[in-house]
């Protein structure tokens, strides 16, 4: 008798087991598409300066894709910007970046290195110009920059291009009518605050923690960008037509607006790779972004707009085709 209840919790034991097996194959198929395994290899993310938006989002970021992909290693490469971005990835340096839609679309009027690899896998979040002053400057649009010393953004950033473009679509020489200081997100609040500049520009998700920090310890005021000055920036066609009106709601820095909206120009975000870039990794890849949202969401805001019902638009750039594999995946 005891060899045959034996013999029968054995039985019991292995049918349980193999329907274990089964659904845990079940699970693995759900999750990994096709049945593939997790992708495998070495990756390098190029992201952007110290305390910007893409080095937080990029660090935050590189946490979820480790658990996602724990067969993959990620590497982050910080930058000057999107200009430098996009040409590391495009010419095989980096795998995968971000870049704002004006750089991207620069990139490629210029046809240059490696231009017709780059692919799109998410419309990420919008960017916001931020023109930064002292609450008691006198400077009250950009015209006003004339003679001042202005930080325009690093030579390889996305702030330098639209910097230099606000600039001239205000009547400024961006070289001879200001002094023009290349310099980050890292180190222009502290030389506004130190009277080192008299304003700087930035572009980048709301809110950005350095300016926010900038806020919280020194007076400053956001010199509104109007509808006016915005059309004749997109009057030059080509990459401007990837700037549009936006406001800055009342709430992004508190301690600044005084309750009101702030006129100024925004950029939509890619994350970009190109066609060297394995489906199944950029499958995984875009996946991970998208469910990572909320998660990210909590300590970097920008990233709570990403939006699966725009994120296949990824204009100028087509889609890489594991992008395209992972939004078949998910159509209703």
């Amino acid at each position: 008798m005891f060899h045959a209840l034996t013999r029968t919790g054995r039985r019991r034991a292995l049918q349980g087991g193999a329907a274990g097996a089964v659904v845990l194959g079940l699970l693995l198929w759900w999750v990994l598409p096709l049945g593939e395994p997790s992708p495998s290899g070495s990756l390098t993310f190029s992201t952007g300066v110290p305390s910007g938006v893409y080095q937080r989002y990029g660090e935050r970021l590189e946490a979820v894709l480790a658990k996602d992909m724990p067969r993959a290693s990620i590497r982050l490469q910080t930058s000057e910007g999107s200009q430098q971005n996009i040409e590391r990835v495009a010419t095989g340096k980096a795998d995968f970046t971000i870049a704002t839609t004006d750089a991207l679309a620069t990139y490629l009027r210029d046809d240059k290195p490696g231009a017709d690899r780059l692919r799109g896998c998410v419309r990420l979040y919008d960017d916001y110009v931020q023109l930064v002053v002292a609450r008691d400057s006198g400077i009250r649009q950009v015209s006003d920059l004339v003679g001042k010393r202005v930080g325009v953004g690093q030579t390889g950033s996305g702030v330098r291009l639209v910097a230099d473009r606000l600039m001239k679509a205000a009547g400024l020489d961006p070289v001879h009518d200001i002094t023009p200081v290349p310099a980050g997100i890292d180190t222009m609040p502290k030389r506004l605050e130190n009277g080192l500049l008299d304003a700087f520009f930035w572009s980048g998700g709301l809110p950005t923690i350095a300016v926010q920090e900038l806020s919280d310890r020194f007076a400053i005021r956001l010199v509104p960008l109007e509808q006016p000055l915005i059309a004749q920036l997109q009057a030059a066609g080509g990459p401007t037509r990837y700037y549009r009106s936006a406001v800055m709601p009342a709430d992004a820095y508190r301690h600044v607006q005084g309750g009101q909206a702030v006129p100024t120009v925004a950029v939509a975000n890619v994350l970009v790779t190109t066609d060297r870039t394995d489906a199944a990794m950029t499958e995984a890849f875009t996946r991970t972004v998208i469910d990572s949202r909320d998660s990210i969401g909590r300590e970097v805001h920008a990233a709570q707009l990403v939006d699966l019902r725009t994120a296949i638009y990824t204009d100028p750039l087509p889609l890489h085709d594991g992008a395209k594999r992972y939004y078949r995946s998910v159509k209703p």
